[in-house]
């Protein structure tokens, strides 16, 4: 399987450019009937998800590919919770929201592509998402809570937005504090 580094805004030596730079565009839409590039793309984009233990989700920008396609798990999101790399996760292809309901819900959120980062985030806690599954069939979905969080986490990703770009509280490693402050502020 073709597998590859998840793109972050920064590491260790201070903040990645090149990163950055693919990190921040808005990604393009997937044409049906899909392309052998572009099935090569969304094949990436789940073997880089299932060969982790550390992600919830995954949008192709993080990985560098510049298409809107989304995966993520349907369960096991905690540790005492398991979840099935063969059926317990979601392939959305060019989603949309086109409902969402509630009130705002906050809630810290992390995300690979800001290592060491949480930020409180709000989002809703219902939507309805319009894609394409891993056929190009049309698929309309219902999301509910942490679920439809982490959809919508992945889906600012297709649009070149991060978790550091909302309002909320961010926390960070006290010994990573002169980086963070200098960074964030």
């Amino acid at each position: 399987m073709n597998e590859r580094r998840v793109l972050t805004l920064w590491n260790e030596d201070g903040l990645n450019e090149e990163d950055i730079t693919i990190l921040r565009r808005a990604s393009e839409e997937i044409l049906v009937p899909f392309s052998n590039e572009a099935i090569r793309d969304i094949e990436t984009l789940l073997s880089t998800f299932l060969s982790r233990n550390d992600a919830l989700g995954l949008a192709a920008p993080q990985i560098g590919i510049l298409r809107r396609a989304i995966v993520f798990r349907t369960r096991g999101f905690d540790e005492k919770d398991t979840w099935s790399k063969d059926r317990d996760y979601e392939l959305l292809i060019n989603p949309r929201i086109t409902q969402a309901r509630g009130e705002l819900v906050y809630m810290m959120e992390g995300c690979l592509s800001c290592p060491e980062v949480q930020v409180e985030v709000g989002r809703y806690p219902e939507i309805k998402v319009r894609a394409l599954d891993r056929d190009g069939k049309k698929i309309n979905r219902r999301y509910t809570d942490f679920l439809a969080r982490i959809v919508q986490h992945e889906i600012d990703h297709l649009e070149g937005k991060l978790i550091i770009d909302y309002e909320g509280t961010v926390t960070y490693p006290k010994r990573r504090s002169l980086f963070f402050d200098k960074l964030l502020k």
